[in-house]
């Protein structure tokens, strides 16, 4: 992935949410130009294009300010959009609560309903981040996110570690089945020591 130079390719929009301060413009530039950039709060937007292969189309990636005032405009952003990347620091768990509500408010959106999503946990490079199995179940994933294609993976903005995986899946989400893409979920989960079984009694308790 990097910077896409070509004009003629088609691209799709990729809308990049989350909490101000969760990272997801030094995530976004570490993916693009492999250096950690130290950003302040972003107010409004920015936009970037990632290419992907040749096979698919490039995304352009709409980085929106996570402010609390802003958020209410994250809305204009959602026409046209192919697919949600939402971003949480895994280490802020007095904000978690306050990630999944607003999580929740956009999957609710009419014009995302079936948009695939994924949710990159940041900052796992640090030793008090929470792991993927407790973060599904605190932003409550499997039940907000019924009926849409969804992933959750570690990365970290500054190793870039789950970054390009990140985005690679997005891409694979939204030119796959859901019933795929499920399974395919069930996999990573048993592949990381998850049971699915067990995940799901969690959640529906």
């Amino acid at each position: 992935m990097g910077v896409n130079g070509s004009k003629n390719h088609k691209q799709r929009q990729v809308v990049m949410l989350g909490l101000d301060g969760a990272g997801k413009t030094s995530l976004l530039y570490k993916l693009m130009f492999n250096e950690y950039v130290v950003t302040v709060p972003t107010v409004g937007f920015n936009v970037e294009t990632l290419k992907t292969d040749r096979s698919t189309p490039s995304l352009t990636v709409w980085d929106v300010g996570g402010q609390k005032k802003m958020r209410p405009h994250w809305k204009h952003h959602y026409t046209d959009t192919a697919g949600l990347v939402f971003v949480v620091d895994s280490c802020d768990q007095n904000r978690m609560e306050e990630a999944r509500k607003e999580l929740h408010r956009v999957l609710r959106y009419e014009s995302l309903r079936g948009v695939p999503l994924v949710v990159l946990a940041n900052k796992q490079d640090l030793p008090e981040a929470l792991g993927i199995e407790e973060l599904c179940l605190i932003l409550d994933l499997r039940r907000s996110c019924e009926g849409r294609a969804w992933f959750i993976l570690p990365c970290s903005a500054i190793t870039g570690v789950g970054l390009k995986e990140g985005f690679k899946k997005i891409v694979y989400l939204m030119k796959t089945p859901l019933k795929q893409t499920q399974e395919d979920f069930k996999v990573k989960m048993n592949s990381k020591g998850v049971s699915w079984t067990a995940l799901k009694e969690v959640i529906h308790r």
